[in-house]
């Protein structure tokens, strides 16, 4: 079992609507722009995502640099459109009952939308250079994305 005390949660206003940042987590072309941190990218092919309570996503990401790829995989435990997606995150193939769990959670704010990203069972935090880092970086790359599909 996951120790459920250690975790993080960041929290992010966007200027996209709950039903843009839902498409952003649960389409496979809308993922593969920004599921990754600055440097790395995630080919559309290694895309797959069902996004469904005991559905399974898969996606590898590849160091712009190295080529080093970073295979990422997990089952859906909740699915509440547009509002809040859980899902287990690690290697495609971990035990989902072992791995650690992100709950993601949209709500309206103002002209946006309010974004709370919550991992748990993951020993995490600013500065770290890998797992918090990498979210928070790849939150910008979201924030990036839907901000760029909202142009004229």
């Amino acid at each position: 079992m996951i120790d459920m005390a250690k975790g993080f949660t960041l929290v992010r206003d966007f200027d996209a609507t709950p039903q843009d940042l839902w498409r952003a987590w649960t389409d496979p072309d809308e993922a593969a722009a920004w599921w990754h941190p600055s440097g790395v990218h995630t080919p559309r092919e290694t895309v797959a995502i069902d996004a469904r309570v005991g559905g399974r996503y898969a996606y590898t990401m590849v160091n712009d640099e190295t080529g080093e790829k970073y295979p990422t995989g997990g089952v859906y435990r909740e699915v509440v459109e547009p509002e809040r997606l859980v899902f287990t995150w690690g290697s495609p193939d971990d035990d989902p009952d072992d791995a650690p769990l992100i709950t993601v959670t949209l709500e309206p704010s103002g002209p946006g939308t309010r974004m709370t990203f919550d991992l748990r069972g993951f020993d995490a935090a600013r500065g770290d250079g890998n797992v918090y880092d990498g979210w928070d970086s790849a939150l910008d790359e979201l924030d990036a994305h839907v901000t760029a599909g909202a142009a004229p």
